[in-house]
């Protein structure tokens, strides 16, 4: 069905991306025109869903807010490697009310399987997700997952609902074209499904009669013709009486088959949006191509869960943040903080010579590991050499290069960079090739290392020389001077194995890249490609759980005082919002990933430079459209595929490819440019005009 069916007459602000939508450039509503104005009361069942609620789409960089104003509805067009994930929004708004008190009414959402003309299939529930986009602080940030394949979602008046779709395409995904399609429906608040209604005893009789049949068939192999047949004839016997069953009564009727009329009327009366996806053959490999190690407070997940450390209840907590967390491309490690910003860090709970080790350290989504100084689990019986054996069991390891030792955050003083240079000594006295990494953005208050502060800044390296391999600077020391990071590099020594990473916490602040609750989406998704633009080889955060502590799980998120909103907070726990143990992720998890995703396209050369030269102009034409059509009042489908070239075709290709002088020096196309160009706004008009 062509969506054209589905009228919106509205009129459209410009996608800016920030909390709440873009109206903050003059921008005028001149009213919703309906051509069916309502009357009286109103049955959802004989109303086209149309007339009763706004559908659009926006892309995964939007902050859609309760006051984003609508747009017109148009299809959705992705593109997605293998191994990749790809996202974007659906926005709702009720026209109306027709729900019962408290609520404008009650939506269903179905979404159906995306299928290629081969017949290849990404399956809802597996490959195909939804999520519904909950404010935090008034900003729309948790991702909790929805029933699938059909949820329902209640709408308040006035206010948009967002949902975030994400598609994550499997390794051995056929590449091709695959199409599926959203059916949004207006429903009468008390149209549950009748699933869950059913009562428990009529459930477990449900399910032995389907678990029989399944008994029947699946022992086939080996068995003649015509004891298939008899096991056939037996299953569809027993999935007979199970259709027939009372449950399923309001699907037939006693005169023959199911009449569908009345379920094909209401169907008709839907809005439907269709999504295309487009898969490439190349795959996205499973291990990053740059490390990024995230800190996971265990005494925040101690205390919210509580579980006792060393309990096996704590070993299941924390098996369970880490493989969740390694589908966002990052390496997590755990983290309890000690006096004087000391860190104990560690990837893995269990000692080097647990099974579990291996099966941590060797899974090929970890790109780097974090080694404990001390034993994590302290008891009576702890070794004196627990250190020296540990780093010898992993030395013969392959995924020994993996390997770090975090120590320290940011140390202050000449006493807390003298603590660095002694731990560091016993490891290399066990393993010369161990990493240390130290964070730091400045050098030691009492031991000026030069003049000025940023100087004694980039004499760090020499003054930790050979202590240090890893030096993590952090992005607020630089500020908007990008120029500066030539100084910092230049202090290195790549040949002996030193490498530069960089990491963001309190700051850098708006308009730079960062995590901060309320900033926009491209701000979010910038902050790994600044690591890329600058020439770092790794980066750190801090905190990905560390909100205030609470004693019980379900209790409020509450971010730490002192730092900006969202700051070390990038999940939540799953309690807060349903029953479920699963983390909630973050939006800003979801636009990390997709930070990270870029990276690996960003040193994929899979383009020439005719390539790049036809990229570059198709995107000056692209823009030249927009500016000439520079009306706020543009379609939602033009500003989707707006934001969806200029993220596909040109940060990932133009930023990427270079142009060689008669030289034959490699000049980066837009070196002379800050990294934070492409983050100014999510306008490439704004864009065009800084470049």
């Amino acid at each position: 069905m062509d969506n054209a069916g589905n009228p919106q007459d509205v009129s459209v602000p410009p996608v800016e991306g920030v909390a709440g939508g873009g109206t903050a450039y003059g921008w005028i509503d001149g009213g919703l025109h309906g051509s069916n104005p309502l009357k009286g009361s109103i049955d959802p069942t004989e109303v086209p869903s149309a007339d009763l609620l706004h559908v659009w789409c926006m892309p995964s960089t939007a902050n859609v807010g309760p006051q984003e104003m609508p747009r017109p509805l148009e299809p959705i067009t992705l593109l997605a490697g293998r191994n990749e994930r790809e996202s974007v929004q659906i926005a709702i708004r009720p026209k109306v009310s027709w729900g019962g008190p408290g609520i404008a009414g009650v939506v269903q959402v179905q979404c159906s399987d995306l299928c290629s003309t081969s017949g290849d299939r990404l399956v809802v529930g597996q490959s195909l997700t939804l999520r519904r986009v909950v404010p935090i602080l008034g900003v729309p940030d948790a991702l909790v997952p929805l029933d699938l394949p059909v949820t329902q979602i209640s709408l308040l008046p006035g206010e948009t609902t967002a949902i975030w779709v994400s598609i994550d395409v499997p390794n051995a995904q056929p590449p091709g074209q695959y199409e599926g399609e959203f059916i949004i429906t207006a429903t009468k608040a008390n149209a549950e499904s009748s699933a869950q209604f059913l009562g428990k005893a009529e459930k477990r009789q449900l399910y032995r009669e389907l678990r029989n049949c399944l008994d029947i068939v699946e022992p086939i192999d080996g068995k003649t013709l015509d004891e298939v047949v008899e096991r056939v004839k037996s299953a569809t016997t027993s999935l007979r009486r199970v259709v027939l069953s009372p449950s399923f009564s309001e699907f037939f009727s006693d005169n023959g088959p199911v009449d569908m009329m009345d379920e094909d009327a209401i169907s008709n009366l839907s809005v439907r949006l269709k999504l295309s996806l487009t898969v490439w053959e190349f795959i996205l490999p499973a291990t990053p191509s740059l490390p990024a190690v995230f800190g996971i407070s265990d005494t925040v997940i101690e205390d919210r869960f509580g579980v006792q450390h060393g309990s096996d209840e704590w070993f299941e907590a924390l098996d369970l943040h880490f493989k969740w967390l390694l589908q966002y491309r990052i390496s997590p490690y755990f983290c309890r903080w000690g006096d004087s910003m000391r860190v104990l860090t560690y990837t893995c709970p269990w000692p080097a010579d647990h099974p579990k080790s291996d099966e941590y350290f060797s899974d090929s989504r970890l790109a780097a590991y974090a080694v404990p100084l001390n034993q994590v689990v302290s008891g009576s019986d702890v070794p004196k050499d627990y250190l020296q054996k540990e780093i010898e069991i992993l030395k013969r390891k392959t995924h020994w290069k993996k390997a770090y030792f975090y120590l320290w955050d940011e140390p202050l003083n000449l006493e807390q960079y003298d603590s660095i240079r002694n731990m560091a000594s016993e490891i290399h006295a066990y393993a010369a090739d161990a990493r240390v990494l130290t964070t730091y953005y400045c050098g030691p208050s009492d031991a000026p290392l030069a003049p000025t502060a940023f100087e004694a800044f980039v004499k760090v390296p020499k003054f930790l020389r050979p202590h240090t391999q890893i030096y993590c600077t952090s992005e607020w020391v630089f500020g908007n001077r990008e120029d500066l990071v030539k100084d910092v590099i230049a202090e290195l020594q790549p040949e002996n194995g030193e490498e530069w990473w960089t990491y963001v916490c309190m700051g850098p602040s708006d308009p730079h890249p960062n995590w901060h609750l309320g900033m926009r989406g491209t701000q979010h998704r910038a902050v790994m490609w600044r690591v890329w633009k600058e020439g770092g080889t790794g980066f750190l955060y801090w905190g990905a759980n560390c909100y205030e502590k609470a004693t019980v799980a379900s209790a409020e998120i509450r971010f730490r005082r002192g730092l900006p909103p969202g700051d070390g907070v990038l999940f939540y726990p799953g309690e807060v919002f349903s029953h479920s143990h699963q983390p909630v992720a973050s939006v800003r998890l979801e636009r990390l990933l997709s930070g990270l995703q870029v990276l690996f396209w960003s040193n994929f050369r899979m383009f020439s430079w005719g390539h790049l030269c036809f990229s570059f102009l198709n995107y000056c034409s692209f823009v030249a459209t927009i500016v000439s059509k520079s009306s706020p009042r543009l379609s939602a489908a033009f500003s989707l595929r707006m934001h969806a070239y200029i993220r596909k075709k040109f940060f990932v290709i133009i930023l990427n490819y270079y142009s060689s002088d008669t030289s034959g020096n490699d000049l980066m196309l837009f070196g002379k440019f800050p990294s934070y160009v492409w983050m100014i706004s999510d306008s490439p008009c704004i864009f065009l005009f800084v470049v």
